[in-house]
Protein backbone atom coordinates (compact mmCIF):
# COMPACT_ATOMS: atom_id res chain seq x y z
CA UNK A 1 0.00 0.00 0.00
CA UNK A 2 1.44 3.59 -0.50
CA UNK A 3 1.40 6.69 1.05
CA UNK A 4 -2.22 6.92 3.57
CA UNK A 5 -4.97 9.34 2.47
CA UNK A 6 -5.80 11.28 5.07
CA UNK A 7 -9.18 13.90 4.78
CA UNK A 8 -9.03 15.94 7.43
CA UNK A 9 -12.48 17.16 8.57
CA UNK A 10 -13.18 20.49 9.96
CA UNK A 11 -15.03 23.84 10.16
CA UNK A 12 -18.92 22.37 10.18
CA UNK A 13 -21.56 24.38 11.33
CA UNK A 14 -20.87 24.78 15.02
CA UNK A 15 -20.39 27.43 17.40
CA UNK A 16 -16.85 26.09 17.87
CA UNK A 17 -16.12 26.36 13.98
CA UNK A 18 -13.40 28.59 14.07
CA UNK A 19 -11.49 25.93 16.87
CA UNK A 20 -12.33 23.43 14.39
CA UNK A 21 -10.57 25.61 11.19
CA UNK A 22 -7.33 26.00 13.31
CA UNK A 23 -7.15 22.66 14.83
CA UNK A 24 -8.00 21.36 11.32
CA UNK A 25 -4.94 23.39 9.43
CA UNK A 26 -2.94 22.90 12.21
CA UNK A 27 -3.03 18.98 11.77
CA UNK A 28 -3.30 18.95 8.46
CA UNK A 29 0.08 20.73 8.34
CA UNK A 30 1.75 18.67 11.09
CA UNK A 31 0.15 15.11 9.13
CA UNK A 32 1.56 15.96 5.46
CA UNK A 33 4.84 17.08 7.33
CA UNK A 34 5.34 13.22 8.25
CA UNK A 35 4.56 12.23 5.02
CA UNK A 36 0.53 11.46 4.79
CA UNK A 37 -0.99 12.59 1.54
CA UNK A 38 -3.48 15.36 2.84
CA UNK A 39 -7.13 16.47 2.22
CA UNK A 40 -8.79 19.31 4.08
CA UNK A 41 -12.38 18.93 4.39
CA UNK A 42 -14.65 21.93 5.10
CA UNK A 43 -17.54 19.88 6.54
CA UNK A 44 -20.98 20.61 5.15
CA UNK A 45 -24.42 18.87 4.95
CA UNK A 46 -22.76 16.92 1.65
CA UNK A 47 -20.00 15.47 3.80
CA UNK A 48 -21.28 11.74 3.23
CA UNK A 49 -21.05 12.37 -0.62
CA UNK A 50 -18.02 14.73 -0.19
CA UNK A 51 -16.23 11.32 1.51
CA UNK A 52 -17.55 8.99 -1.36
CA UNK A 53 -15.85 10.63 -4.00
CA UNK A 54 -12.92 11.21 -2.07
CA UNK A 55 -12.32 7.70 -0.80
CA UNK A 56 -9.54 8.53 1.78
CA UNK A 57 -8.53 6.03 3.61
CA UNK A 58 -8.43 7.56 7.04
CA UNK A 59 -10.35 10.41 8.36
CA UNK A 60 -8.95 12.32 10.84
CA UNK A 61 -11.63 13.98 12.86
CA UNK A 62 -10.47 17.62 13.95
CA UNK A 63 -14.37 18.90 14.41
CA UNK A 64 -15.67 20.35 17.60
CA UNK A 65 -18.75 20.99 19.17
CA UNK A 66 -22.55 19.18 18.27
CA UNK A 67 -21.96 17.00 15.09
CA UNK A 68 -18.50 16.58 14.99
CA UNK A 69 -18.21 15.70 18.57
CA UNK A 70 -21.62 13.98 19.76
CA UNK A 71 -21.89 10.55 17.86
CA UNK A 72 -23.60 11.42 14.50
CA UNK A 73 -20.58 12.33 12.06
CA UNK A 74 -19.01 8.92 13.31
CA UNK A 75 -22.15 7.34 12.84
CA UNK A 76 -21.75 8.40 9.28
CA UNK A 77 -18.61 7.39 9.02
CA UNK A 78 -19.54 3.44 10.24
CA UNK A 79 -22.04 3.51 7.44
CA UNK A 80 -19.19 4.59 4.66
CA UNK A 81 -16.87 2.09 6.32
CA UNK A 82 -14.26 4.87 6.68
CA UNK A 83 -11.54 4.35 9.50
CA UNK A 84 -11.46 7.65 11.72
CA UNK A 85 -10.02 8.36 14.88
CA UNK A 86 -11.01 9.55 18.16
CA UNK A 87 -14.20 8.03 19.72
CA UNK A 88 -16.76 6.20 18.14
CA UNK A 89 -20.58 6.77 18.30
CA UNK A 90 -21.63 5.88 21.77
CA UNK A 91 -18.73 7.38 23.63
CA UNK A 92 -19.17 10.75 21.90
CA UNK A 93 -22.41 10.54 22.43
CA UNK A 94 -22.20 9.86 25.89
CA UNK A 95 -19.59 12.71 26.63
CA UNK A 96 -21.64 15.03 24.61
CA UNK A 97 -24.27 15.00 27.12
CA UNK A 98 -22.98 16.12 30.66
CA UNK A 99 -25.32 15.23 32.74
CA UNK A 100 -25.29 11.45 31.04
CA UNK A 101 -21.47 11.61 31.21
CA UNK A 102 -21.73 12.73 35.00
CA UNK A 103 -23.92 9.63 35.72
CA UNK A 104 -21.63 7.24 33.76
CA UNK A 105 -18.56 8.19 35.77
CA UNK A 106 -19.92 8.59 39.28
CA UNK A 107 -20.77 4.79 39.05
CA UNK A 108 -17.35 4.03 38.71
CA UNK A 109 -15.91 5.95 41.61
CA UNK A 110 -15.13 9.39 40.03
CA UNK A 111 -16.21 12.00 42.68
CA UNK A 112 -18.41 14.84 40.41
CA UNK A 113 -20.35 17.92 41.78
CA UNK A 114 -23.86 17.74 42.89
CA UNK A 115 -26.00 19.00 39.82
CA UNK A 116 -29.84 19.59 38.88
CA UNK A 117 -31.01 19.37 34.96
CA UNK A 118 -33.49 21.61 33.79
CA UNK A 119 -35.25 23.16 30.76
CA UNK A 120 -34.10 26.42 30.64
CA UNK A 121 -37.85 28.11 30.90
CA UNK A 122 -37.77 26.48 34.23
CA UNK A 123 -34.89 29.51 35.01
CA UNK A 124 -37.88 31.85 37.16
CA UNK A 125 -37.19 34.39 39.59
CA UNK A 126 -36.06 31.70 41.94
CA UNK A 127 -32.02 29.73 41.95
CA UNK A 128 -32.84 25.89 41.23
CA UNK A 129 -29.66 25.04 43.73
CA UNK A 130 -28.16 26.97 46.12
CA UNK A 131 -26.09 29.41 44.76
CA UNK A 132 -22.76 29.85 44.20
CA UNK A 133 -23.35 27.59 41.07
CA UNK A 134 -22.23 27.19 36.98
CA UNK A 135 -24.69 26.90 34.34
CA UNK A 136 -23.95 24.68 31.66
CA UNK A 137 -25.84 23.86 28.78
CA UNK A 138 -25.59 19.99 28.47
CA UNK A 139 -24.07 19.73 25.16
CA UNK A 140 -21.89 22.56 24.15
CA UNK A 141 -18.17 22.47 24.33
CA UNK A 142 -15.66 25.25 24.74
CA UNK A 143 -17.34 26.95 27.70
CA UNK A 144 -20.02 28.35 25.28
CA UNK A 145 -22.78 29.56 27.63
CA UNK A 146 -21.09 29.04 30.91
CA UNK A 147 -22.19 31.24 33.51
CA UNK A 148 -21.28 31.67 37.49
CA UNK A 149 -23.87 32.84 39.65
CA UNK A 150 -22.14 33.87 42.77
CA UNK A 151 -23.82 33.60 46.19
CA UNK A 152 -24.54 37.56 46.59
CA UNK A 153 -26.86 37.30 43.03
CA UNK A 154 -30.67 37.71 44.38
CA UNK A 155 -31.68 35.58 41.21
CA UNK A 156 -30.75 33.32 38.23
CA UNK A 157 -29.03 35.00 34.78
CA UNK A 158 -31.84 36.19 32.71
CA UNK A 159 -30.21 35.44 29.51
CA UNK A 160 -31.06 31.80 30.01
CA UNK A 161 -34.64 32.28 29.57
CA UNK A 162 -33.83 35.09 26.76
CA UNK A 163 -34.21 34.81 22.64
CA UNK A 164 -30.15 35.47 23.41
CA UNK A 165 -29.83 32.41 24.52
CA UNK A 166 -28.72 29.94 21.50
CA UNK A 167 -27.41 26.69 23.20
CA UNK A 168 -30.54 24.67 23.81
CA UNK A 169 -33.20 24.13 26.10
CA UNK A 170 -31.58 21.44 28.67
CA UNK A 171 -29.44 23.18 30.79
CA UNK A 172 -27.17 22.24 34.39
CA UNK A 173 -27.12 23.88 37.59
CA UNK A 174 -24.10 22.46 38.71
CA UNK A 175 -22.60 23.17 42.37
CA UNK A 176 -19.47 25.50 42.20
CA UNK A 177 -16.46 23.99 43.17
CA UNK A 178 -13.60 26.39 44.54
CA UNK A 179 -10.15 26.21 43.40
CA UNK A 180 -7.74 24.78 40.52
CA UNK A 181 -8.24 24.43 37.46
CA UNK A 182 -6.89 20.65 36.64
CA UNK A 183 -6.86 18.60 33.10
CA UNK A 184 -5.26 15.26 32.18
CA UNK A 185 -5.45 13.78 28.92
CA UNK A 186 -5.31 9.87 28.07
CA UNK A 187 -3.57 8.69 25.14
CA UNK A 188 -5.09 4.94 24.43
CA UNK A 189 -5.00 3.69 27.81
CA UNK A 190 -2.04 6.15 29.36
CA UNK A 191 -2.56 8.93 31.05
CA UNK A 192 -0.58 11.74 29.88
CA UNK A 193 0.66 14.77 32.63
CA UNK A 194 -1.76 16.78 34.56
CA UNK A 195 -1.55 20.08 33.73
CA UNK A 196 -3.10 23.36 35.80
CA UNK A 197 -4.58 26.23 33.82
CA UNK A 198 -4.68 29.70 35.01
CA UNK A 199 -6.83 31.89 33.52
CA UNK A 200 -5.20 35.84 32.66
CA UNK A 201 -7.90 37.67 32.42
CA UNK A 202 -11.37 35.94 33.60
CA UNK A 203 -12.08 33.80 36.76
CA UNK A 204 -12.59 30.94 34.86
CA UNK A 205 -11.17 29.25 31.68
CA UNK A 206 -13.73 30.35 29.14
CA UNK A 207 -13.60 30.39 25.33
CA UNK A 208 -10.95 33.55 25.19
CA UNK A 209 -8.59 31.88 27.95
CA UNK A 210 -8.43 28.26 25.90
CA UNK A 211 -8.12 29.65 22.57
CA UNK A 212 -6.66 33.48 22.50
CA UNK A 213 -2.83 33.66 22.62
CA UNK A 214 -1.76 34.86 25.97
CA UNK A 215 -5.48 34.07 27.05
CA UNK A 216 -3.88 31.53 30.05
CA UNK A 217 -0.60 29.80 31.69
CA UNK A 218 -0.71 26.59 31.67
CA UNK A 219 1.86 24.85 33.88
CA UNK A 220 2.83 21.72 33.52
CA UNK A 221 3.55 19.49 35.02
CA UNK A 222 1.09 21.11 37.59
CA UNK A 223 3.05 22.11 40.81
CA UNK A 224 0.55 20.04 43.56
CA UNK A 225 1.46 17.06 45.23
CA UNK A 226 2.31 13.37 43.36
CA UNK A 227 -0.46 11.98 45.10
CA UNK A 228 -3.06 14.21 43.60
CA UNK A 229 -1.17 14.27 40.45
CA UNK A 230 -1.33 10.35 40.43
CA UNK A 231 -4.53 10.51 41.55
CA UNK A 232 -6.00 12.70 38.70
CA UNK A 233 -4.20 10.42 36.02
CA UNK A 234 -5.86 7.72 37.53
CA UNK A 235 -9.38 9.07 37.38
CA UNK A 236 -8.78 10.76 33.81
CA UNK A 237 -8.09 6.59 32.70
CA UNK A 238 -10.71 5.57 34.46
CA UNK A 239 -13.60 8.16 33.08
CA UNK A 240 -11.99 7.29 29.79
CA UNK A 241 -12.57 3.55 30.24
CA UNK A 242 -16.06 4.26 31.55
CA UNK A 243 -17.59 6.32 28.62
CA UNK A 244 -15.64 4.19 26.01
CA UNK A 245 -13.58 6.88 24.40
CA UNK A 246 -11.39 5.73 22.34
CA UNK A 247 -8.31 7.06 20.88
CA UNK A 248 -7.68 10.71 22.84
CA UNK A 249 -9.78 12.22 25.25
CA UNK A 250 -9.33 14.82 27.91
CA UNK A 251 -10.77 14.95 31.49
CA UNK A 252 -11.30 18.54 33.58
CA UNK A 253 -11.03 18.97 37.37
CA UNK A 254 -11.16 21.26 40.01
CA UNK A 255 -9.07 20.68 42.71
CA UNK A 256 -10.27 22.92 46.29
CA UNK A 257 -7.06 22.97 48.41
CA UNK A 258 -7.55 26.06 50.42
CA UNK A 259 -8.40 24.34 53.70
CA UNK A 260 -5.79 21.05 53.23
CA UNK A 261 -3.38 19.16 50.59
CA UNK A 262 -5.72 16.10 50.54
CA UNK A 263 -8.88 18.98 49.70
CA UNK A 264 -11.75 18.19 47.35
CA UNK A 265 -11.07 16.97 43.72
CA UNK A 266 -14.27 17.04 41.73
CA UNK A 267 -14.55 15.92 37.67
CA UNK A 268 -16.11 18.41 35.59
CA UNK A 269 -16.85 16.63 32.37
CA UNK A 270 -14.35 14.90 29.51
CA UNK A 271 -13.30 16.14 26.11
CA UNK A 272 -13.50 13.66 22.97
CA UNK A 273 -12.28 15.98 20.83
CA UNK A 274 -9.86 17.92 22.30
CA UNK A 275 -8.46 20.97 20.84
CA UNK A 276 -5.34 20.77 18.22
CA UNK A 277 -4.77 24.70 17.75
CA UNK A 278 -0.90 26.26 18.70
CA UNK A 279 -2.61 27.10 22.28
CA UNK A 280 -4.20 23.82 23.10
CA UNK A 281 -3.28 21.61 25.87
CA UNK A 282 -3.53 17.93 24.51
CA UNK A 283 -0.57 18.30 21.96
CA UNK A 284 1.69 20.17 24.89
CA UNK A 285 0.76 17.06 27.15
CA UNK A 286 2.14 14.74 24.46
CA UNK A 287 5.09 16.67 23.89
CA UNK A 288 5.80 16.45 27.55
CA UNK A 289 5.52 12.83 27.27
CA UNK A 290 8.52 12.53 24.55
CA UNK A 291 5.51 12.50 21.56
CA UNK A 292 6.26 15.59 18.71
CA UNK A 293 3.07 16.82 17.55
CA UNK A 294 3.67 15.04 14.08
CA UNK A 295 4.39 11.89 15.65
CA UNK A 296 1.08 12.22 18.02
CA UNK A 297 -1.03 12.38 15.21
CA UNK A 298 0.47 9.95 13.26
CA UNK A 299 -0.44 7.42 16.14
CA UNK A 300 -3.96 8.44 16.19
CA UNK A 301 -4.31 8.14 11.96
CA UNK A 302 -2.61 4.39 12.72
CA UNK A 303 -4.88 3.85 15.73
CA UNK A 304 -7.97 4.98 13.35
CA UNK A 305 -10.97 2.72 12.78
CA UNK A 306 -14.87 1.75 12.57
CA UNK A 307 -16.99 0.77 14.78
CA UNK A 308 -15.20 2.11 17.48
Amino acid sequence: MGVKHVAVLMGGFSSERPVSLSSGNACADALEAVGYRVTRVDVARDIATVLLELKPDVVFNALHGPFGEDGRIQGILDYLEIPYTHSGVMASALAMDKAVAKAVVKAVGVPVAEARVLNRFDFTNEHPIKPPYVVKPVAEGSSFGVIIVKEDQSHPPQVITSSEWRYGDRVMAERYVYGRELTCAVMGDVALGVTEIVSKANSFYDYDSKYAVGGSEHILPAQISPKIYQKIQTLALKAHQAVGCRGVSRSDFRYDDRFSEDGELIWLEINTQPGMTPTSLVPEMAAHAGHSFGEFLKWMVEDASCLR
